[in-house]
């Protein structure tokens, strides 16, 4: 069981690692298309419909809303699997454990929100205020992953649980703040649809296409109803059966399949279709609107303030305590590499914003405060001494085979009794 956990965690960071590197690939691909001599096809190729009509039935859509509502709600599936997996039997399934990156990831969100609150409040970019809330965990850890041994596992197990808390939140914020066009009938069905998910998962049934062919009932409804059809991933992960996590359990199976086509196919899409931002003549200028300067203050500033004041009032409150092997520095390194917001941030930019204007300029500050915040926590981790813990894949494959998916010494209290005093500080 412990085995088959610990290589389940390992596949979803390597993945999520090897996506970061490709997500900046695809980015910058996206970017020299749009504005070189084909830019105007390749935005009328993400613009084209594809889909069909059939009486009441409406599925014609343009690629890059397919890529948006449709794939990305793969995406949020998987996120849905992952917090399912920590809440159940990973890093925050109990509170010693949970509490620190909860803890942080409340700081992380509630920070930036604000600052871009205090910049936009009482005008139309105050539906802003949440992009800057979520980290993207794929180049959170594609940065981690460059610093190979300067970073101990107990800090990538802590950034994973902060951006799976942030992600969490976010899924929030969409289904609270952004919603469209409202449709009762449509909310009543797809509330039916999930209860019928509940209802099989009760029942003890077990066969995964059944399950997906529901979530595609259950992802049109919500398609219809004005709440965005992505939370349809979030539902269903959560209706899927669990049962204690082991290989043979749908929820297993479908976290397992889906790591390498979310991490190698749906968000490079995303960023391909996203990320074609047209440099006009004023972009610039675009950059020192409220919107995009509360976008930078929460990424860049927020986040990292956020996370590490929130982590420190928890140290010093007794509430939580510091991996034996993480200090502040590091913790402060992590709370700039949770300031990359990226695809989530992308993400909840296409539904705050209507406006040509406000998406360039939103867009372009996410790109520059995710790569700032990515760069500064690089390097005061680069600065960190070595980690006698190594994350290479020798130490994963002796993990696999003696130790449990989560390191009880990660967040030990015991330990670090003796480690460190109680009321450390930065």
């Amino acid at each position: 069981m412990k085995k088959k956990l610990t290589r389940l965690f390992k596949d979803f960071l390597h993945s999520e690692q090897a996506s970061g590197i490709l997500l900046i690939l695809c980015t910058v691909l996206s970017l020299a298309v749009a504005n070189s001599p084909l830019g105007q096809r390749y935005l009328e190729f993400w613009h084209a419909e594809i889909g069909f009509e059939a009486g009441t039935v409406r599925l014609r859509y343009s690629l890059d809303h397919w890529v948006n509502d449709g794939l990305m709600a793969v995406f949020f599936l998987l996120i849905g699997l992952e917090i399912k997996r920590e809440l159940r039997i990973g890093e925050l399934s109990s509170l010693k454990n949970a509490s620190l990156p909860l803890i942080a990831a409340i700081g992380g969100m509630l920070t930036p929100a604000s600052l871009h609150l205090l910049l936009n409040f009482g005008t139309e970019s105050q539906k802003g205020a949440g992009i800057p809330m979520a980290t993207d965990i794929a180049f959170a850890l594609g940065a981690l992953a460059l610093l190979g041994s300067r970073v101990p596992l107990s800090l990538k197990i802590f950034l994973t649980a902060l951006a799976i808390v942030d992600d969490l939140g976010a899924i929030l914020v969409i289904a609270l703040f952004y919603v469209g066009d409202f449709s009762l009938r449509y909310f009543g069905l797809s509330l039916a649809v999930f209860a019928g998910l509940l209802l099989l998962n009760r029942l003890g049934v077990r066969r995964v296409s059944l399950y997906l062919l529901m979530g595609v009932l259950l992802w049109y409804c919500m398609l219809k109803s004005g709440i965005h059809a992505t939370l349809a991933g979030v539902m269903l992960a959560f209706a899927i059966p669990f049962s204690n996590g082991e290989e043979g359990s749908p929820s297993y199976q479908v976290q397992d399949f889906l790591h390498k086509p979310v991490a190698f196919l749906v968000m490079p899409l995303f960023a391909l279709a996203n990320t074609g931002i047209p440099l006009t003549r004023d972009w610039l200028q675009g950059l020192t609107s409220a919107n995009s300067l509360g976008i930078f203050a929460g990424l860049f500033l927020g986040k990292p303030l956020g996370i590490v004041l929130f982590s420190l009032l928890a140290v010093k409150l007794g509430v939580s305590r510091l991996p034996s092997d993480v200090d502040w520095r590091r913790i402060v390194g992590a709370g700039f590499l949770g300031g990359i917001g990226f695809t989530m941030s992308i993400f909840i930019t296409l539904l705050a914003f209507r406006s040509p204007s406000a998406l360039q300029s939103s867009k372009i500050t996410i790109l520059l405060s995710s790569l700032m915040a990515g760069t500064v926590g690089y390097l005061i981790l680069s600065r960190s001494p070595a980690s006698s813990v190594s994350l290479s894949e020798e130490y994963y494959e002796s993990a696999a085979n003696d130790a449990p998916a989560y390191p009880s010494t990660a967040f030990s209290a015991e330990r670090q009794e003796s480690d460190r005093p109680a009321d450390a500080g930065p």
